[in-house]
């Protein structure tokens, strides 16, 4: 912990910052996600030991390549004055109810209040609070902050923008609780969610030909990248666990000719997916089911399995029963296609505590080796496994543009508060992926029968078309 709060301490001695604080230039008009004060700069006591506590807090972060704007409207600027992102404390007290404690998920909870913003690159902020989170504060540091702290007004947040954090009983992983952890994710809003998603609503990684590619397109093209790694034909059976909103199944249907089933626990997904269905003439092809994986029958009727985005949530302990749940379900000869994020780093297994309570509790990223191994346990062949990082970032920053695009919309269906849990969740995701700390991986099994794959001798066929 970076200290505790405590009454106020003695007085310290705070340089003069009248040479490090300016008065802001004139401020653009007001963006949905701005909460910039308008009122002229004055260089008050707090804002002189607002300042003193940012330079012990940031000393050591080099370049420093972001301003800070004070809630007085006056402005400590970054030395280059070229910066990547302006930090908006709201109110006098926004530092203290910030730092208080060090902890990520303090820093979520204060963003998601309106206790500070980031104007312009939020994805650049990250580097930021990583610096801060793993910054060593020796004894002296960690004194003076505590009495620069306390010399900040303990502010009533009380009327602040608030978010219902994920609250779950029974054991991790069972039945009754993973259902109620995808309910509190997936159930949110159906509405909400289309507002950043691409036509067909599908909430994992896109697969682009080029950066600038639109999000509707490069889904359209992960979607058929699927059933060609599937080496999806007319008429084979296929599974897809953890349909989400039908998009997949859709396509395999009407494009590919399969029989498609998909198996979500979230009914609102699942009445999307069976509007969609009726909607596409599918009926007699094309259906979802709301059900657990482990539920899946043992007796072999599927000819191909795919699985998008649905891994992190089955838990460490449960992948091996996971990967046997596939195998079983799977027909000799048919190939099962698992599309995940993982991670090499332990420490962020459960993405970290603000991801937990307010975006995707009891979610867990395992690495890529823990997988394989759960894969082979079961039976399965590994016959490719492909990454697809920079695609997810490329994913997660157009999503983060559609919603800033329809900020006022969405605020107004689902609050401004869910709209802040959703932009930081998905601006901390993409720096993850860019600087690789979370990865995607497209892995392909084989239930080979009597040691026959079944698979052409090259991969030539998934690249056409």
């Amino acid at each position: 912990m970076l200290m505790k709060r405590s009454g106020h301490g003695a007085a310290v001695s705070v340089p003069d910052t009248a040479a490090s604080v300016r008065p802001a230039p004139p401020a653009p008009a007001r963006t949905a996600t701005t909460t910039r004060p308008e009122t002229a700069p004055t260089h008050t006591p707090e804002v002189r030991h607002a300042v003193a506590l940012l330079s012990l807090l940031f000393g050591q972060y080099d370049p420093r390549d972001f301003d800070v704007r004070f809630w007085d409207g006056s402005l400590w600027a970054s030395p280059e004055g070229r910066p990547r992102f302006t930090l908006i404390l709201t109110h006098a007290g926004a530092l203290r109810r910030m730092f208080a404690n060090r902890d990520e998920g303090r820093l979520g909870e204060c963003f998601v209040a309106g206790d500070f913003d980031i104007e312009g690159d939020l994805e650049a902020a990250f580097r930021l609070a990583d610096h801060l989170m793993t910054r060593h504060f020796t004894w002296r540091d960690r004194l003076a902050l505590r009495r620069l702290l306390n010399h900040l007004p303990d502010a009533d947040r009380s009327g602040g923008a608030t978010f219902a954090t994920a609250s779950l009983r029974g054991h991790t992983h069972s039945r009754a609780r993973d259902r109620s952890a995808v309910t509190y994710h997936y159930d949110f809003s159906n509405d909400f969610f289309r507002l950043f998603l691409d036509r067909a609503m599908v909430y994992s990684c896109a697969y682009f030909a080029s950066p600038d590619e639109d999000i509707d397109t490069a889904q359209a093209r992960k979607l058929d990248y699927l059933c060609r790694k599937l080496r999806l034909r007319p008429g084979e059976r296929l599974l897809d666990i953890g349909c989400g909103w039908g998009g997949l199944i859709v396509h395999a249907a009407r494009a590919w000719g399969a029989t498609a089933t998909g198996i979500t626990l979230s009914e609102a997904q699942a009445s999307v997916a069976a509007e969609r269905i009726r909607e596409a003439g599918l009926e007699s092809r094309c259906r979802v089911e709301v059900r657990d994986y482990r539920d899946l029958p043992a007796d072999g009727r599927y000819d191909k399995i795919v699985s998008v985005g649905m891994v992190e949530h089955v838990g460490a302990t449960r992948l091996g029963d996971f990967c046997a749940h596939a195998w079983q379900a799977l027909r000799p000869g048919g190939v099962f296609l698992l599309h995940g994020i993982g991670t090499s780093r332990p420490d962020l297994a459960h993405r970290g505590p603000f991801a937990q309570q307010y975006v995707f509790p009891d979610s867990e990223l395992v690495s890529i080796a823990t997988t394989l191994a759960a894969a082979e346990a079961a039976g399965f062949e590994v016959r490719d496994v492909e990454s697809l990082r920079e695609h997810y970032a490329l994913t997660l920053r157009r999503w983060q543009e559609r919603l800033q695009a329809r900020w006022a919309e969405a605020s107004a269906l689902a609050g401004e508060a869910a709209c802040r849990v959703w932009r930081l969740f998905m601006a901390g995701a993409a720096y993850r992926f860019r600087i690789n700390d979370y990865n995607l991986y497209q892995t392909l099994l084989a239930k080979p029968r009597h040691g026959t794959s079944g698979l052409p001798l090259t991969r030539a066929d998934w690249y056409r078309g």
